[in-house]
């Protein structure tokens, strides 16, 4: 199945199951399998040589019909099987399922067993593009829109692009705001992948003063019906001024223009863990809107019992370091 195709049968779909987002793995040096299930659906596999073990990963996939049992079935034994070749310890899916007990109980049912780790955005918000913008403002909470004003008060401007440059700066920046916050960034060599790939569909945008100080950095990715707010960055300037609001807005408005039916914050902290590593932003970018969205969690499908069992005590030991 065609990515155009998948996108108009399963509009859930987003960049992490795009071809670019193959493209991008195989630059940086990664396996990518494509699996074809016909009309039913596809996944995009990455075979990841972590140190803890070879695994293979499916991020906001496998994209199948899953109220189907029996297709749901073949497609893991499928899938199962394409990892045995590949000699991974464990698979690990996040499909694009709201996190309903009907739907947790068919993961478990189909042997899935709930990941030590998270994978892509499990929790986070969306934004309805298909809105007016003077709907999404009036969906706003009201701390969030009185920011939005002041920052256009302010005449704080916004800018956007994908040059090579803008991206040696968004990383540089990242970094730092990586050290401050305590998170690992992804590397210059991750991020050039991503540019290389995804061309005209990604984006660098930069919220600045009026004397043209940098206030926040925003990494925004467009994929089938969704744009994402993939990565942030800021300055100690974003802590006075409302740098970061004026880019958000900003970016919605242009991702609206362009066509794009859902604007994800990609990330938010689930309720009752206030010492979630997201916690932080979480009360910012639930300023935008109230939909928030739940997905299943990671899912492991164990192929080695014993070598998976080395994982489970490292990402266990991980997961508690990073306040995951």
């Amino acid at each position: 199945m065609e990515w155009g195709e998948t996108i108009k049968k399963f509009p859930e779909a987003n960049l992490l199951q795009s071809p670019e987002y193959g493209k991008m793995n195989e630059i940086i040096g990664e396996k990518v399998i494509i699996e074809d299930f016909g009309n039913l659906g596809r996944a995009l596999m990455i075979v990841r040589n972590a140190k803890r073990g070879r695994y293979l990963e499916i991020p906001c996939g496998p994209l199948i019909d899953w109220k189907n049992k029996n297709l749901a079935k073949s497609a893991t034994k499928k899938i199962a099987d394409i990892a045995k070749s590949e000699k991974c310890v464990f698979v690990r899916i996040r499909p694009q399922l709201s996190a309903t007990p009907e739907n947790l109980k068919l993961l478990e049912e189909l042997g899935f067993r709930k990941s030590p780790m998270h994978l892509a955005a499990e929790h986070t918000v969306m934004v309805d593009l298909t809105k007016s913008e003077d709907e999404l403002l009036a969906g706003m909470r009201r701390q969030t829109r009185y920011e939005v004003r002041r920052a256009a008060k302010l005449g704080i401007k916004v800018i956007s692009g994908n040059s090579e440059e803008l991206f040696k700066e968004f990383h540089a920046e990242q970094v730092k705001t990586a050290h401050r916050q305590n998170f690992i960034p992804p590397s210059e060599k991750v991020l050039d992948a991503e540019r290389e790939a995804f061309g005209g569909n990604i984006k660098i945008y930069v919220a600045e003063t009026t004397e043209g100080e940098k206030i926040a950095y925003g990494l925004i990715i467009g994929s089938g019906e969704e744009a994402d707010y993939y990565e942030a960055a800021s300055t100690g300037l974003n802590r006075k001024l409302p740098g970061a609001y004026a880019l958000l807005w900003q970016a919605i408005r242009d991702a609206k223009k362009a066509g794009y039916k859902r604007f994800n914050l990609w990330g938010i902290a689930p309720a009752g863990q206030p010492n979630h590593r997201y916690a932080g932003v979480t009360t910012f970018k639930t300023g935008f809107s109230d939909n928030i969205v739940e997905f299943v969690p990671a899912h492991d499908l164990v192929i080695s019992k014993v070598k998976y069992l080395k994982n489970l005590v490292v990402e266990n030991v991980r997961k508690k370091k990073r306040h995951l």
